[in-house]
């Protein structure tokens, strides 16, 4: 049940094939280590949920948050920042690689610290633990080889353990909020100027930076984004302050 099939499939539209981020795999798991994997998501979702230890601003892979409660908690948050007269910006980060880094023994000390059931944190160690892939595409040796970072993809539980891995990542915001969904991060904050909110936002985002590399992820910089949000009643120019 620990072997799975990767599929190597080229991705649309790359000018060259020469590097392997020109490709996608898409990993082929056992049917019967699925369902197995389904009820071992479903008993840790709901003891992660009774000792807190989802942050409340998490929403995707969890039942009953998804993309629309991300979306309306984040409008409803400028809107309030704005009707208070702040000026708002977010910055939206994404992480890189996010399920190929989650570390099993950080994983499974966070959850014990956290008072997840030793049956269960024994079950999710060996479940990352001794896996294997092989490489299917014209040409490859067709053999095993162990891999020995990361979450499955395509697994049941695999989403939910990197959103319990990263749960820590949310500060506090006293004039703001930060949402997550699944690996995105959002961080609103509201003050009398944009400069101001990009130093705010500088300071937590490096905060955040260090907190990834004691869990040994990181965020991707291309796909780094910084909004600064307006009123209809907005008269002053439009700001183009980076980060």
């Amino acid at each position: 049940m620990k072997k799975a099939n990767g599929i190597v499939l080229d991705k649309p539209g790359k000018p060259n094939y020469r590097t392997p981020a020109s490709f996608r795999i898409i990993v082929l798991l056992e049917t019967l280590s699925k369902i197995l994997e389904r009820l071992s998501a479903l008993r840790l979702a709901s003891a992660a949920r009774s000792l807190g230890l989802l942050h409340p601003n998490q929403c995707g892979s969890l039942a009953s948050q998804g993309s629309f409660d991300a979306v309306a908690t984040l409008t409803h948050e400028v809107r309030l920042l704005q009707a208070a007269s702040f000026n708002v910006s977010t910055l939206f980060l994404d992480f890189n690689r996010r399920f190929d880094n989650v570390c099993a023994n950080k994983l499974a000390t966070s959850l014990t610290r956290g008072g997840v059931s030793a049956y269960l944190v024994a079950w999710i160690k060996s479940f990352l633990s001794k896996r294997q892939c092989r490489l299917i595409f014209q040409g490859a040796p067709k053999v095993f080889c162990p891999v020995a970072v990361g979450t499955p993809q395509g697994s049941q539980i695999t989403p939910l353990l990197f959103v319990l891995y990263i749960a820590s990542l949310h500060p506090t915001i006293p004039q703001g909020l930060a949402i997550s969904y699944v690996d995105d991060l959002t961080i609103t904050v509201g003050s009398d100027s944009v400069h101001s909110n990009i130093h705010a936002l500088q300071y937590y985002f490096g905060i955040i930076q260090r907190q990834c590399a004691d869990l040994w992820v990181a965020y991707s910089v291309p796909k780094t984004e910084l909004i600064h949000s307006r009123t209809l009643k907005d008269r002053s120019e439009v700001s183009f302050a980076p980060l």
